[in-house]
C-alpha cells in the first residue's frame, strides 16, 4: 500500500494514522537538497515515516530538518524518536517550545489530563531531545533547504502561543499547523469542504487566532497545507469558515459555561452541541453515519470543547480579580 502522497512539487504527504485513524494527522517530506520533514506526529506514527521515506528512496540519514509547528504531542510528541533514526538531523522549533522539547514532563502530564488512561497507547514513548539537536526559529526567520528553495517561519498564535507556521515562498504555499483549523479530506468525495477552528487546551485564544488568519491573508498564499489533514488550494474558503464557525464555537460555550456546574460535563454537553450544529450543517450531503468523519469529529470536538471551556474558566477568573481590585 501506498505510504506517500505527492502534494506539491518535491512535496509529500505521509498518513501518520494519528489514534489509528486514516487522514487524522500527517507529516510532510519535502525533498529538496536538504530533507526536511515537518511534523512528526506521535512516536506510535514514526514507523508510518519511516516507511514513506523509504517509498521515496530516502533514507533516515539524509534527514537534515525536522521541523514541529508547535508541541503539542500530536505534532511534535515522536520528534525524539524519530530524531533517534535521523542522527543527522536538527528539531526545529517556536522560542517557547524549545525546552518542552528538552524536558516534555509538562507535555506528558498535559496529555494525560485529555486522553488518561489511553495515553500509553496513543503517546508512549514520548523522548526527551537533546538540547545540541533543538534549533530555534523565530518570526521572520528564515531556513534555505534548497538552491531555490526557502522556508519563512512565522509566529502565529490562537492554537497555542509556541506555535509558528512555515511558508514556501517558491510554491505560494504555508504549512498551518493548528493556526488555521482542521480541515476534513473524507468530506471531498461529497464535494464538500469543511475547516474548523482547532481550540484544544491549554492556549487556545481567539483573538491571536484571528490575528493570525489576518496575516495569512497579507500573504501570498496560494495553499494551505494542515496538520490535520492534507491541503486546499483554496485559502479565502478556510478563512471564511474560521470566521464562521469561531463565533458560533463561543456562543455555545458561553451558553454551557453560565450554567455549568461541573467543567467535565460542561465539556460533554458542549461537545454534543457543536457535533449536532455542525452535523445540521451538513445534512444536505447525506454523510453515511458509518463514515471515519463522524469518527474524527467526535474526537477533535471532545478535545476542542475542554479548551473552549478552559478559556471561558480563565476569563471568569480574570474578571474576579479584577473586581476584587
Amino acid at each position: 500500500m501506498k505510504k506517500t502522497i505527492f502534494m506539491a512539487e518535491n512535496i509529500y504527504l505521509i498518513d501518520d494514522f494519528d489514534l489509528g485513524l486514516p487522514q487524522r494527522t500527517g507529516s510532510y517530506v519535502l525533498a529538496e537538497e536538504e530533507l526536511t520533514i515537518i511534523e512528526t506526529c506521535t512516536s506510535r506514527s514514526i514507523p508510518y515515516i519511516l516507511e514513506g521515506l523509504k517509498e521515496l528512496g530516502k533514507s533516515p540519514e539524509e534527514v537534515k530538518h525536522i521541523i514541529v509547528t508547535h508541541i503539542h504531542l500530536d505534532h511534535a510528541g515522536g520528534a525524539g524518536l524519530l530524531l533517534s533514526y535521523c542522527p543527522n538531523a536538527k528539531i526545529i522549533v517556536h522560542p517557547k517550545g524549545a525546552r518542552h522539547l528538552a524536558n516534555p514532563e509538562k507535555l506528558i502530564a498535559g496529555a494525560k489530563a485529555v486522553y488518561g488512561e489511553r495515553f500509553d497507547e496513543l503517546f508512549h514513548p514520548v523522548l526527551p531531545v537533546p538540547e545540541e539537536k533543538i534549533l530555534i526559529k523565530d518570526h521572520g526567520d528564515t531556513l534555505q533547504i534548497g538552491q531555490d528553495s526557502i522556508l519563512s517561519f512565522f509566529d502565529t498564535p490562537g492554537h497555542a502561543n509556541h506555535h509558528m507556521s512555515i511558508y514556501d515562498e517558491k510554491r505560494k504555499l504555508i504549512f498551518t499547523g493548528d493556526t488555521a483549523g482542521v480541515s476534513y479530506p473524507q468530506l471531498n468525495k461529497y464535494g464538500a469542504e469543511l475547516f474548523l477552528p482547532s481550540t484544544s487546551p491549554n492556549q487556545f485564544d481567539p483573538i491571536k487566532m484571528l490575528d493570525s488568519i489576518g496575516l495569512y491573508e497579507g500573504m501570498e498564499v496560494e495553499s494551505i497545507f494542515f496538520g490535520h489533514f492534507g491541503a486546499t488550494s483554496n485559502p479565502e474558503e478556510v478563512y471564511r469558515q474560521i470566521r464562521y464557525w469561531l463565533p458560533i464555537f463561543l456562543n455555545e460555550t458561553q451558553k454551557v459555561f453560565s450554567s455549568m456546574a461541573d467543567p467535565k460535563k460542561g465539556a460533554l454537553q458542549l461537545k454534543n452541541s457543536l457535533y449536532t450544529l455542525i452535523s445540521e450543517s451538513l445534512r444536505e450531503i447525506r454523510i453515511p453515519s458509518n463514515d471515519d468523519f463522524f469518527t474524527i469529529l467526535n474526537l477533535d470536538l471532545s478535545v476542542s470543547s475542554m479548551g473552549l471551556i478552559e478559556y471561558f474558566s480563565k476569563l471568569e477568573i480574570k474578571k474576579q480579580k479584577e473586581t476584587a481590585l
